[in-house]
């Protein structure tokens, strides 16, 4: 039997992104991400409860500012204490693990999804999702990127505005486009 393009995409496979399927789950997640969005602060708490039922996990303590946007959630894995900061922005069509104590400042994203490099393949909507892995205690700085196929080591700084497309080793600080270590 043929795989769906939702267990092609778990799978970490080529599989085309407009399908029913994945569009019912996308959508699940606008609804999250939109009481998200919308209830009070007080009332809303560390993360919504929609939301917080979406993700894959969220440890103790973790907080997701609003605005915050995810394609799909469940592919999203949150250790303790973990912070995402107003604005950021998680393309999780593959897993995205962020470690306990970890920051991520204001409008940082997050992209998974790398689409076919042949643009009859890519109008096609054939994509395939990168996971990303985030160690411990890890800043992201505001409006940074993070490319799909990349881990950073615990205890590591990604400078505000840097595009990361390469790992980062553990303690490493690395800035700007693309994203270079620097001796901290």
């Amino acid at each position: 039997m043929a795989q769906s393009e939702r267990e092609k995409m778990v799978a970490g496979a080529w599989y085309n992104c407009v399908d029913a399927e994945l569009d019912v789950l996308r959508a699940l997640a606008a609804e999250a991400v939109f009481e998200h969005r919308s209830m009070s602060p007080a009332e809303r708490g560390d993360i919504a409860p929609k939301l917080r039922a979406l993700l894959g996990s969220a440890g103790e303590g973790t907080r997701i500012e609003a605005p915050f946007h995810c394609a799909y959630g469940f592919n999203i894995h949150l250790g303790a204490g973990v912070f995402l900061n107003a604005g950021c922005t998680i393309l999780d069509t593959a897993p995205v693990r962020i470690g306990a104590g970890t920051m991520f400042g204001p409008g940082v994203q997050v992209y998974c999804p790398e689409h076919h490099k042949d643009p009859v393949l890519r109008r096609a909507g054939l994509e395939i999702g990168r996971p990303v892995i985030i160690g411990r205690n890890v800043w992201i700085g505001g409006s940074a990127i993070l490319l799909g196929g990349i881990e950073i080591g615990d205890d590591a700084i990604v400078g505000a505005g840097s595009v990361v497309t390469k790992s980062v080793a553990a303690g490493a600080t690395v800035v700007g486009n693309p994203a270079r270590s620097i001796a901290g």
